[in-house]
């Protein structure tokens, strides 16, 4: 599936998120729920840094959707973020009945650069969304946005060592 231009804004969103959790001295990833009339219903970045590691904003997002959204809405609804869901977004997000989900930059992106930077692989494996939960449909990558992402990604990691 195509990103749309006008989905264009959104995901800078995301980056914009992704480069606030890095300010706040966490891992850069940000997300942003949208309802299906394209009105931006909430957003978050990670906060994995307060030692719970299930501080994703995918996971978060999935949460407040289940507990503000009717399951139509939810359906209708699309997620924009800076990072393909990991996992346990992933089944976050279709175990509430989210829509689409719209990614700045793959998982496969992600861990590519990971290895790179000689950062130790994480203690779940990285799968693409579509192997976790393949009814929902994801689009992405972004090539001009995911090069902002990548570099977000190496100020953190190089940053730690």
């Amino acid at each position: 599936m195509v990103v749309r231009d006008e989905e264009l804004p959104y995901l800078r969103r995301c980056v914009e998120l992704a480069a606030e959790a890095l300010e706040s001295g966490d891992e850069p990833f940000g997300s942003v729920l949208v309802a299906g009339d394209g009105t931006v219903l909430a957003e978050d970045h990670n906060r994995v840094a307060s030692g719970d590691r299930t501080r994703h904003p995918e996971f978060e997002l999935a949460r407040w959707s289940a507990a503000h959204m009717s399951p139509a809405e939810r359906a209708a609804a699309t997620v924009y973020t800076s990072g393909e869901h990991c996992p346990m977004c992933a089944a976050a997000h279709a175990w509430v009945g989210l829509g689409r989900i719209v990614y700045v930059a793959s998982s496969e992106q992600l861990a590519s650069w990971l290895a790179e930077l000689g950062v130790p692989a994480p203690p779940v494996r990285t799968l693409p969304v579509a192997e976790v939960a393949p009814g929902v449909t994801v689009a992405g990558p972004v090539p001009g946005l995911a090069d902002e992402v990548e570099e977000l990604h190496r100020r953190f990691h190089r940053g730690r060592g």
